[in-house]
């Protein structure tokens, strides 16, 4: 409850302080006279709401966003995977996504009006290429960081490369697939309203470029807002999924500024009493061959079973 009271002062505390640099108009290097205020962006907020057209671009965008990022999670770990287990469709893909890789996203847009017969197709592209990308190179790190002795247990006991696939290879790239997730949800958005500003018709990024061409900086605002949200609560439901399916995983408990507890002095004297107590290695005993010692082999089996 103390990190949610801080984190709600933190935010209070930001927008307390855009209010008071528009509403005082401060123009001393940056230009906050130019700004709207809160409160105006809350009166145009409240009035975006009320109508039909806020809601419909929400979904749209929430649509394409869902449409784009679903297919490139699935494309991504394929051939992440694919390119970490197959020499050959490494060298064979990949150079083509290490040329293709370092083009912007939203560089594609020309292609994507030339390609596709509909913008909303080109624009689910557009998302599908900037999420896929971080996505294939998170899985394919991930994949190849596997330490070889599981895979090497599981044909031990008898298991296929699919048994491999399913018992070792993903759930040990989990953690690695879901950072290049949270990391695609988040360009995928950036490349969404890039792509409805451009060549959209609905949506949040055309709503906020309209409200930007027609001089309406509250509304700018609010379609800033709507994509921040949109952005936060996507990208949280994704780490809380990568939670819930890697609760397998250990995990620490972090807290900072901790120190660890001090020995507690019956603790440190119980500990130097049995010091004094103990048995000096030249006055232990030297260890029995096993064979003297009955039981002794059974000992060495039990020990190479626990081992093995």
């Amino acid at each position: 409850m103390k990190r949610y009271a801080l984190r709600l002062v933190s935010l209070a505390a930001a927008l307390g302080l855009w209010q008071a640099l528009t509403s005082w108009n401060i123009d001393l290097w940056l230009r906050f006279s130019q700004f709207p205020t809160v409160t105006d962006v809350a009166r145009a907020f409240a009035a975006r709401v009320s109508g039909p057209d806020y809601w419909t671009d929400l979904t749209d965008s929430l649509t394409r966003i869902l449409a784009g990022f679903l297919l490139a999670a699935v494309l991504g770990v394929a051939t992440g995977v694919l390119v970490a287990r197959s020499r050959l469709a490494e060298d064979l893909l990949g150079p083509v996504l290490e040329v293709i890789r370092p083009i912007p996203a939203i560089a594609l847009v020309p292609v994507a009006i030339l390609l596709f017969p509909s913008n909303e197709q080109g624009i689910v592209f557009i998302t599908c290429t900037a999420a896929f990308f971080p996505v294939l190179v998170s899985t394919r790190h991930a994949v190849r960081a596997l330490t070889p002795v599981w895979e090497e247990a599981v044909r031990t006991m008898g298991g296929g490369r699919w048994r491999i696939l399913g018992s070792v290879v993903l759930p040990g790239a989990l953690p690695g697939v879901f950072g290049g997730l949270s990391v695609g949800i988040g360009v995928s958005w950036i490349c969404v309203i890039s792509a409805e500003m451009i060549s959209g018709q609905y949506g949040v990024g055309y709503r906020t470029w309209q409200d930007y061409t027609v001089v309406d900086y509250p509304g700018v605002f609010v379609g800033m807002a709507t994509i921040g949200v949109l952005g936060w609560l996507t990208s949280t439901a994704v780490e809380l999924l990568g939670r819930r399916l890697t609760r397998w995983l250990p995990r620490t408990a972090y807290v900072p500024g901790a120190r660890p507890p001090r020995p507690d002095r019956s603790d440190r004297s119980d500990r130097s009493d049995r010091s004094d107590r103990s048995v000096t290695p030249a006055a232990a005993p030297a260890p029995a061959d096993p064979a003297e010692v009955p039981g002794g082999a059974r000992s060495e089996e039990a020990r190479d079973e626990h081992l093995v």
